[in-house]
């Protein structure tokens, strides 16, 4: 007592403002956490920001020091919690794993043209080096389509099913073997995704169909989500693989239910499921994962590697695999 005034200790407080301090940096990641696990985004802002989880995990180590430091248990286990479930939902695209099937080797390309301006010399240069089987090209315009076969293209894959647009909507799917058009596999939502059986060289068919549904931005949210869920499960009777731009990472609750139904993504598989695919060719790195292949669950992942081209936002994206 000093004048009639009782003084608390100076640590006392320091105490209870570092354990102030530590709920409110961990409930933002906490609640990050519990939105990612329970699937609980909705709407454009809450689904575009969920693409950031992969960094939402490396920021939730800050709050686990800082609770850490607190020596308070509530708000640490809090803080470990979200820090491992966060964690566990997106290291495993980074370790990947044992996928040696046997098989049928098949080699995917897949490319978002940015309104057919990716620079063709540079897109045959990597069909040349990669010898893809099958190309899927998203933001197909007629002067793309020109351009890359004035490049070479046309000699190199000479089948194709296109459906090019003046616009962000058209795609095309190009292989070096004999295809055969599907045209009832996709509703009318969302950019064109043409789709097509492909005859492999031992007789073996494969049924790909080059993806692309609206980005989930303003009004095109729904969009996005019903052609995410439109898209064709995967099937015992024929291999299905899915390339393009699915305007979508594997942390938006669409995309991982469509991965549940049948399919894996090549390159979560391979280990380079956290390489960032877009914006590319632009001041700042990439940062996202929108780009993918998803192949059927029975298929084998050999390679996946991420490639830069001129021209375009987005990197190409190939997968090397086994059909049994």
């Amino acid at each position: 007592m000093v004048g009639g005034t009782i003084v608390v200790p100076s640590r006392r407080r320091r105490a209870i403002t570092g354990a102030g301090v530590a709920w409110v940096a961990v409930t933002p990641f906490a609640a990050w956490a519990v939105a990612r696990l329970a699937g609980l985004e909705r709407g454009p802002v809450a689904t575009q920001l969920m693409t950031a989880t992969p960094y939402a995990a490396a920021g939730s180590l800050l709050p686990l020091l800082l609770a850490a430091m607190t020596r308070r248990r509530g708000v640490t286990a809090v803080a470990a919690l979200t820090t491992a479930a966060l964690g566990l939902a997106v290291l495993p695209r980074a370790i990947g794993w044992a996928d040696s099937v046997p098989g049928t080797p098949v080699r995917v390309l897949t490319i978002n043209l940015l309104y057919g301006k990716a620079d063709p010399a540079e897109v045959l240069a990597l069909v040349r080096r990669l010898e893809p089987d099958v190309l899927s090209t998203q933001e197909l315009t007629p002067g793309a389509v020109e351009a890359l076969d004035a490049a070479g293209l046309k000699a190199l894959m000479p089948h194709r099913v296109l459906q090019e647009e003046w616009s962000a909507g058209g795609s095309g799917l190009y292989s070096k073997h004999p295809l055969t058009p599907l045209w009832d596999v996709m509703p009318p939502v969302g950019h064109k995704m043409p789709a097509a059986v492909v005859r492999l060289p031992d007789g073996k068919r494969i049924e790909v169909i080059a993806v692309h549904p609206f980005a989930p931005i303003g009004e095109s949210y729904g969009g996005w989500r019903t052609a995410l869920e439109a898209l064709p499960s995967a099937s015992p009777d024929i291999v299905r693989v899915l390339a393009g731009d699915f305007n979508a990472s594997l942390d938006h609750t669409p995309m991982r239910r469509l991965v549940g139904r049948g399919y894996k993504d090549a390159a979560d598989s391979a280990g380079a499921g956290l390489v960032p695919t877009w914006p590319e060719n632009r001041r700042l790195a990439p940062v996202i994962t929108i780009d993918h292949v998803l192949v059927d669950a029975k298929v084998g992942v050999r390679e996946v590697s991420v490639h830069t081209v001129r021209g375009t936002d987005h990197r190409a994206v190939f997968a090397a695999l086994s059909v049994p």
